[in-house]
């Protein structure tokens, strides 16, 4: 039974909700402000190639992904998801300065790798405690709200990010770029990182005290046990095959903005269709979610898949600015839907007491694969150019549509 009799309700969402997603907002505003600049600051700044960026992805969100699983077998355990949320958001927050200071490419992997820890070990028990806050017939609309919230802080930290790069270019000294003018940039970048911190720790404060959560008599269970009741739906095992196969070619969002690059967007151009792009992705996130609690959330995680392979087809052919900031942005719709669905989907296939060990189980999948899908993009980038890179992506996202339309595929409306 889910703890959906809340005391208020904001938007038709619980307090937890609620509390969360601006958690999610502030500490996006906080990632966002760097992630966009991550994979120029280190080709740019730091003179590395295509396929240490694949590494240096594929490894902190790997490694990382492994406390997935952990985290969220110990909240299902012990019964307490709060505690281990705020030490995720926490360990974040605090890596910052790793980054700032970066000399080389391995400050930039070692920053990476913590801070994806934290992101390890938050997430499947916030997951549950929003899945724990809902009813069934809403769990589209609060993932919805989640991703949205998540991501308009993605909206914030790139337009930060952007007013500093701005603000920096005015001290350029000629309109083709010296070595000079190269140490601005690298001043903006990190300037910027150093004020990343404060974003993440309004998201800690938000934590501290006012998420809440129901005290629940932890679990007998041994280990073992507990991953045999996550586990138990075959359907729920079917799901990760598909989202496997389907990760393994949705490389990282780094090689979509060297694609960028690629065909002439300058710096500032590329943090301002990172923004626009996240713009597209938040607004279009809690209504795709509402839309699936109607139409079926299947449908929707289906409609996904094919966007996805049709963006990735038309990535690997564009070679103008047009039609790859246009794609950028289909893609910012493709993540809007999927995103927050496949969550909620995941919540229908799983027995409310082992939300947070099967949330975990699904997010490291998705972050194991993340080290062959990013090595695979860098080398294929790297051997064959960005057109191999793409097509690889099409061609599971084509076999992940068709092994969900074979497993999944029913006309009633879950």
């Amino acid at each position: 039974m889910r703890n959906t009799k809340l005391a208020k309700k904001y938007f038709g969402l619980s307090k937890n909700v609620f509390t969360l997603g601006l958690v999610s907002f502030f500490m996006d505003v906080s990632s966002e402000m760097i992630y966009p600049l991550m994979p120029l600051f280190l080709t740019n700044i730091l003179g590395v190639n295509k396929s240490i960026i694949g590494l240096i992805e594929g490894v902190a969100e790997s490694t990382a992904s492994l406390l997935k699983v952990v985290s969220g077998y110990i909240s299902d355990k012990i019964r307490r998801r709060k505690v281990l949320i705020l030490a995720g958001y926490g360990l974040s927050t605090i890596t910052r300065p790793i980054l700032a200071l970066a000399a080389s490419w391995s400050w930039v992997l070692g920053y990476r790798f913590i801070d994806r820890i934290g992101k390890g070990i938050r997430t499947a028990p916030r997951d549950a405690i929003i899945a724990e806050s809902t009813s069934a017939e809403h769990l589209g609309r609060a993932f919805g709200f989640h991703r949205a919230m998540d991501t308009f802080g993605a909206i914030v930290g790139p337009a930060i990010a952007l007013i500093v790069i701005y603000l920096y270019s005015h001290q350029f000294s000629s309109t083709v770029l010296n070595m000079e003018d190269i140490k601005i940039i690298e001043n903006a970048f990190r300037t910027i990182f150093w004020f990343s911190i404060i974003p993440g720790l309004i998201a800690v404060f938000l934590i501290i005290f006012f998420v809440r959560e129901r005290i629940i008599k932890s679990q007998s269970d041994n280990p073992t046990s507990i991953f045999q009741h996550s586990l138990r739906s075959a359907d729920f095992r079917k799901f990760l095959l598909i989202v496997g196969i389907f990760s393994l070619g949705n490389s990282s969002m780094a090689f979509i903005i060297l694609k960028v690059q690629d065909v002439g967007a300058t710096t500032l151009n590329i943090t301002f269709l990172y923004l626009l792009f996240n713009a597209v992705y938040s607004f279009s996130s809690m209504p795709a979610g509402i839309t699936a609690d109607y139409f079926g959330k299947k449908r929707m995680i289906l409609i996904s898949y094919i966007l996805f392979g049709l963006i990735y087809f038309g990535f690997a052919f564009s070679k103008t600015q047009t039609h790859v900031w246009t794609l950028l942005l289909l893609y910012g719709v493709f993540m809007g839907i999927s995103e927050g669905i496949q969550r909620a989907f995941v919540a229908t296939l799983l027995s409310n007491n082992y939300l947070g060990t099967g949330y975990g189980v699904y997010h490291t999948m998705i972050g194991l694969i993340a080290l062959p899908s990013s090595l695979i993009a860098g080398f294929l980038w790297d051997i064959k150019g960005p057109q191999a890179t793409f097509l690889f992506g099409a061609i599971t996202a084509a076999i992940a549509s068709t092994l969900f339309l074979i497993f999944f595929w029913k006309p009633k409306r879950i």
